[in-house]
């Protein structure tokens, strides 16, 4: 079975272009060609309007005023107020091979390759299965409520069903961003609803991070999963 697996090379660009956007975007350039630019602040010079891309003066976009057609406020999306989530009893604890199985499970059932899926786990609970975030989210890879309902998870405490939850959602959202695993790894963080939004990945601080860092620790594990595999061939 294939399994979608991302180029290296195309998770390591993504993870550049990433990098690249404003730290703490305050402002969005709305360009006249369709196209947006964040940017922490904006001033004129030399008659052209000079988009600074983080607080300091060093990195900067200089555009015609003809080209932007507005500004936007851009703050931080607020952070949800908690959710109480009963304290369930405790379970016994679930080993790294237990996991391992239900995530190698997962992959082949909802073709997405294992080791994003570890990766996805530990940027989200660390391999928690009780982890509940401040917004609800619940479980290994942190569904919350209305999710897990519709990918017909009833119980996101349970590794099995939450791997395997989180797994059909991050297919389709792969899918729907035609395999590509940054937009769809913002998805996963953010909402479809705000990379469709931003037409990319939004300018969230935590967002960025995100998408930065579960791209790391999964080229990191194919990286690794390459080399086992060439000394397993030529040892």
């Amino acid at each position: 079975m294939l399994l979608r697996t991302p180029q290296i090379a195309l998770t390591l660009s993504l993870t550049m272009a990433a990098a690249a956007l404003p730290a703490h975007a305050a402002e969005l350039a709305i360009l006249r060609n369709g196209f947006e630019q964040p940017c922490h602040h904006h001033t004129g010079v030399d008659g052209k309007l000079r988009l600074f891309l983080s607080s300091g003066e060093g990195s900067y976009i200089d555009l015609k005023p003809e080209e932007i057609a507005s500004f936007e406020i851009l703050p931080d999306p607020p952070v949800p107020p908690a959710v109480p989530v009963p304290a369930p009893a405790q379970d016994a604890a679930l080993t790294k091979v237990d996991l391992g199985e239900i995530m190698a499970s997962a992959s082949r059932e909802h073709n997405v390759d294992v080791d994003l899926l570890a990766s996805i786990v530990k940027a989200e609970s660390g391999g928690n299965t009780r982890a509940v975030s401040r917004a609800g989210a619940r479980g290994l890879m942190q569904l919350m409520p209305g999710t897990a309902a519709n990918l017909g998870v009833t119980d996101s405490f349970r590794p099995d069903q939450n791997v395997r939850g989180g797994s059909t959602y991050m297919d389709a959202l792969l899918a729907r961003y035609n395999d590509n695993l940054a937009l769809a790894l913002a998805a996963y963080n953010a909402g479809p609803a705000a990379v469709d939004r931003y037409h990319g990945i939004p300018p969230y601080a935590e967002t960025r991070a995100y998408v930065a860092r579960v791209i790391h620790e999964f080229n990191r594990r194919v990286l690794a999963r390459q080399r086992a595999l060439a000394s397993a061939v030529h040892p």
